[in-house]
């Protein structure tokens, strides 16, 4: 996300061009790094620790998904290895019923091929998000997290994000939090940076500006 690509955004909406001025430089490994948390560099392994994390604290998350890979040697499981790993040992390790489901469910996909983990770099946005969302547990917010931070996909917006619907409201003025319809209607100028766009909403939040 080059200096060009914060230009080209500001000068679609003096909004957006104010929230740049005042927060500075900021790019995906900026914001990765304040989110303080380690996440695999394989996209099999990004989506098992996405369904681990699930409505956790970073905390809790971190140490439930250690616990995981220590059951397989410290290393992310194989798919097949998931599938064959016992529910109690799984749950033992901090899961709930619900998502060894939904982890199996991804082994499963991988497997069969529905989720074509190889080719999602040769594939749309829209068509990474159909293969992801129909594994279970794993729905729209989380891929297009997954595209925006681990695929680095330039223009993704989250238009149902709470922190982007927040950021919006605040920065836009709205007397109440906007849609995500709204939401995407709002950032439709930003194309084809949206995904720098929302790197600055969440900033936003945190009123510290980035040197």
């Amino acid at each position: 996300m080059s200096a060009a690509a914060r230009r080209k955004l500001a000068a679609t909406d003096p909004t957006m061009a104010a929230l740049i001025e005042r927060v500075g430089k900021i790019d995906i490994a900026t914001r990765l790094k304040r989110r303080s948390e380690e996440r695999p560099a394989d996209a099999y392994g990004a989506l098992l620790r996405a369904i681990v994390g699930q409505q956790l604290s970073t905390k809790a998350a971190r140490t439930i998904y250690g616990r995981v890979i220590d059951l397989f040697g410290g290393q992310t499981p194989t798919p097949e290895q998931l599938l064959a790993a016992s529910e109690k040992d799984l749950r033992d390790a901090g899961l709930s019923g619900r998502k060894v489901e939904y982890i199996r469910d991804l082994a499963a996909h991988v497997i069969g091929g529905e989720l074509e983990l190889d080719r999602f770099g040769e594939l749309s946005d829209e068509e990474v998000i159909e293969e992801i969302v129909a594994v279970r547990g794993l729905g729209q917010w989380t891929a297009e997290m997954f595209l925006l931070f681990h695929l680095e996909r330039p223009d993704i917006l989250s238009g149902g994000d709470l922190g982007i619907r927040k950021a919006v409201q605040i920065e836009y003025g709205l007397e109440e939090m906007p849609t995500p319809e709204r939401v995407l209607e709002i950032g439709e100028p930003w194309r084809p940076n949206r995904s720098l766009a929302s790197l600055y909403l969440w900033e936003s939040l945190t009123a510290v500006p980035v040197e």
